[in-house]
């Protein structure tokens, strides 16, 4: 049965409440204060007062995050301040002895606060259900299927991992999608084909179910979209839906006591014929009424254009698709001006990737595109993470998530004639699992002569808005730029443009494109936007293509495609 009243929902890590922020984050907990359940009813507040109904909360990694009777958990042979604890999980890690030192710092700062709590006798899950409760939010809990953050240099020493993983029978090959690459620890998932893995994954999921105050449940197979080994067999497809379904009678069990709707879906990446591959059924359970809700996305970067409502045909119509939003813009890099630069992945001199939760223009430039498409709501993912000074290369700037914006997030009326930025998702990345992304449109090369079409969702807005829209074309520099234009829903074609080093919006504190990138905006009016999938040209406009060498010369690499509605 589709959720009536869960539109807009925000996942929260297992992690999520006992992270160090910035200061200036409204998460922000004092380090040298002991830990207690008010913090976790505070970040909730907070949730409510951004227009959050639905609050997901993950419990899980590979063990159970929350003190637990049942499986094992993250507090299992942890003593106060032991950084030795975590030395497993470095092993094999590129880390200066900083870095290592700043690493279990805050690990040890981290896996005390649960311990505050464990030693008080309070069960932060249980808080966290009391919370919503108390601000009228539903509470669901989001599990991970496959969690691979413990895919070290040797697993069965690292304290991420559960015992079953520890057990080389119990995981997969590691064969990547490309069977010429060496094995890999990151695909060496839990094999669910084991009834042993299928047995602990479904007594946590029964402990959360059971004996917490949830009305839903999402099954992330987004962390990871491991499963079976590929390709998954019949015998081991249906393997996987009875399993599903064995889970949906624990959440009918659980409805009929509490005398409401208890919803079951799932969190993915990648297509239903992908998934199929590793032995998820998505159609399959969808037929037999096993799911109520999907959460189609990407695994860091967020999805611009997932077909939604393709989605929504395949399945029943009383199944919900909801429009995931997810931390990271895309892999585009981009600059901030005078910063001194913080080391975290990625980053080098003042560059990084752009964080959603940064800004209102992202947020509701990826919403609308998804609700255009009939997304039924929308769920925001990793948000907080925009707080963690790791994600931004930064040392000082006013600059952290914008939880009012996440309001009316879900409110296609409310969202029209309100700024909003659009782009597409990058062909590669950082955290990826490349082959379960969607096909990036971008980046593309395009010859002298040639042009490239790519789809975008949009949100069709009001004429009396007045409202202009810009593109931006970012390219690779190069010694001749040839001209370039733009040809907008069949447009007669734009090359008269701009250029500049300028972002379109500012985005935390980057302002402007890296060094080896130049953009050029076009202006087109807004009004010309249709409800649903866009088409944007973008065209070479030079006319050597008969000429082998001045050909190379004058192909553009087209690195993002940017447009900002205001």
């Amino acid at each position: 049965m589709k959720p009536a009243k869960n539109k807009n929902l925000f996942n929260v890590d297992c992690n999520g409440f006992f992270y160090k922020y910035n200061k200036k984050s409204l998460w922000y907990y004092p380090e040298n204060r002991r830990f207690n359940a008010k913090h976790i009813h505070h970040c909730i507040d907070i949730l409510a007062e951004s227009g959050i109904d639905t609050l997901v909360v993950n419990s899980n990694a590979q063990v159970a995050w929350y003190p637990s009777k049942v499986v094992e958990t993250n507090l299992d042979g942890y003593k106060r301040g032991n950084k030795s604890f975590f030395f497993g999980h470095l092993l094999g890690q590129p880390m200066t002895r900083q870095q290592i030192e700043k690493y279990l710092h805050e690990m040890v700062t981290l896996m005390d606060r649960y311990l505050d709590l464990a030693e008080d006798g309070v069960d932060w899950l249980e808080e966290a259900t009391k919370a919503c409760r108390r601000n009228k939010i539903n509470p669901w809990v989001s599990i991970r299927m496959n969690d691979m953050h413990g895919a070290s240099l040797m697993p069965e020493f690292d304290f991420m991992n559960c015992k079953l993983f520890k057990n080389p029978q119990m995981r997969l090959k590691g064969i990547t999608s490309n069977p010429e690459e060496p094995v890999q620890i990151s695909w060496q998932g839990l094999n669910y084909e084991k009834v042993e893995v299928r047995n602990y994954m479904k007594a946590l999921i029964q402990d959360c179910i059971e004996n917490y105050d949830f009305e839903g449940i999402e099954l992330d197979w987004t962390r990871w979209p491991l499963c079976c080994e590929v390709p998954a067999g019949e015998e081991a497809i249906n393997t996987i839906t009875q399993w599903h379904a064995d889970i949906r009678k624990i959440c009918e069990k659980k409805a009929k006591e509490t005398k409401r709707p208890f919803y079951m879906g799932i969190r993915y990446a990648g297509t239903f014929d992908q998934l199929r591959q590793i032995g998820i059924d998505i159609p399959e359970m969808a037929r037999q009424k096993l799911i109520d809700f999907v959460c189609p996305t990407n695994t860091w970067q967020t999805s611009w254009d997932t077909p939604c409502d393709k989605i929504s045909q395949q399945l029943d119509d009383d199944i919900a698709v909801y429009g995931v939003i997810e931390l990271g813009t895309n892999w585009l890099m981009v600059y901030f001006l005078g910063a001194s630069a913080n080391t975290h992945i990625g980053a080098s001199d003042s560059r990084g990737y752009r964080l959603s939760a940064f800004s209102p223009e992202i947020l509701r430039g990826n919403a609308a595109g998804k609700l255009a498409l009939g997304c039924d709501g929308i769920e925001t993912f990793n948000f907080f993470c925009a707080d963690t000074p790791s994600h931004w290369p930064w040392e000082q700037a006013n600059c952290f998530a914008d939880y009012a914006s996440l309001k009316k997030l879900h409110d296609i009326d409310f969202l029209k004639g309100k700024p909003k930025f659009y782009t597409f998702s990058s062909g590669v990345g950082f955290f990826v699992h490349n082959f379960f992304e969607s096909i990036g449109q971008i980046p593309t090369h395009i010859e002298p002569q040639c042009r490239k079409e790519c789809l975008l969702p949009m949100m069709k807005e009001s004429a009396d808005k007045n409202m202009k829209l810009t593109i931006q074309v970012v390219i690779e520099k190069q010694e001749k730029i040839p001209p370039i234009g733009i040809s907008f829903n069949g447009s007669w074609p734009n090359f008269k443009s701009k250029q500049t080093d300028k972002l379109l919006c500012a985005v935390g504190g980057y302002t402007h494109h890296v060094p080896e990138h130049t953009a050029f905006n076009f202006e087109f009016d807004a009004k010309d936007i249709k409800q649903g999938y866009n088409s944007i040209v973008v065209m070479n406009g030079s006319h050597l293509w008969y000429q082998n060498e001045e050909r190379k010369q004058e192909t553009i690499r087209v690195v993002s495609v940017e447009l900002l509605t205001r």
